[in-house]
């Protein structure tokens, strides 16, 4: 499913998602930059020119084709109270044919961590993967470690399922991430593995 030209837009009662736009620049450049020693410890290690307007043009570019061409749904997370920038979610990899799946990843800025909001985010774009892209499976990964990452997946509806080897270069080392999926229709037996 291609979603063209469509402008795509996502409301819950505290947040507004929406694609990068332009204008978002500044916002986005300060809040990384605020937040850079929460988030470099889970993220790749940033390019040198990470936080410069070019390579936040080329996001915005992306993000229009990725959208325009159905491979993902790149959006930006803003508070509906004044609008600032929270972070933004990804449901990326998006696969059609029997697969019929995508890939969730996601930040928020260290100012708005643990007030719910990327749970929120998250509940959100799950079920327009599930209702408007019309995917089964919707994956994510995250460090072992990263007990915030886990909890807001789990209480999302989430479950675990194992551990993939050296699956991303996170700060600059291979690490082992947690592997999670949310089912459209699950039916999956609980299971306490990997807890």
């Amino acid at each position: 499913m291609r979603l063209g030209r469509r402008k795509v837009r996502v409301d819950t009662p505290r947040l507004l998602l929406r694609p990068p736009a332009h204008g978002d620049y500044r916002d986005w450049s300060d809040l990384r930059l605020q937040s850079r020693e929460f988030l470099t410890p889970w993220e790749p290690t940033w390019a040198s020119d990470h936080l410069s307007r070019k390579s936040f043009t080329n996001r915005v570019y992306w993000a229009q084709r990725a959208i325009g061409g159905g491979s993902a749904v790149p959006l930006f997370l803003f508070a509906r109270d004044g609008e600032a920038l929270l972070g933004a979610i990804t449901l990326d990899n998006i696969r059609r044919g029997p697969a019929q799946s995508g890939t969730l990843g996601y930040w928020v800025g260290e100012p708005y961590k643990r007030r719910g909001y990327m749970r929120e985010a998250i509940e959100a774009v799950v079920h327009y993967g599930f209702t408007v892209l019309d995917l089964s499976r919707i994956e994510a990964a995250c460090l072992p470690e990263n007990a915030a990452s886990r909890g807001a997946l789990e209480k999302c509806g989430f479950k675990y399922e194992g551990v993939a080897q050296s699956y991303l270069q996170i700060n600059g080392r291979w690490r082992n991430h947690v592997l999670y999926a949310n089912l459209r229709r699950d039916r999956r037996g609980r299971t306490e593995a990997g807890a």
